[in-house]
């Protein structure tokens, strides 16, 4: 787990107003188990930013492994 990687979410986050399987960017491992997620729109502009539990993501992979090496 390196930072900048694509994510989606495995929950609703209501507070902030993120649905399950939102996209967003890793930013930060803010603890052990928890890390910081930017989302942002086709602009690139950010909307939210939140503390979300690993467990609670799915990491989304554009190549397979073979290639990406």
């Amino acid at each position: 787990m390196t930072s900048l990687e694509v994510v989606a979410l495995t929950y609703d986050v209501q507070e902030k107003h993120l649905r399950r399987v939102q996209v967003g960017t890793m930013v930060e491992i803010l603890a052990p188990g928890v890390v910081e997620v930017e989302f942002a729109g086709m602009d690139g502009n950010p909307y939210a930013i939140c503390a979300i539990p690993e467990s609670s993501l799915m990491f989304l992979h554009h190549m397979p492994d073979a290639i990406e090496a």
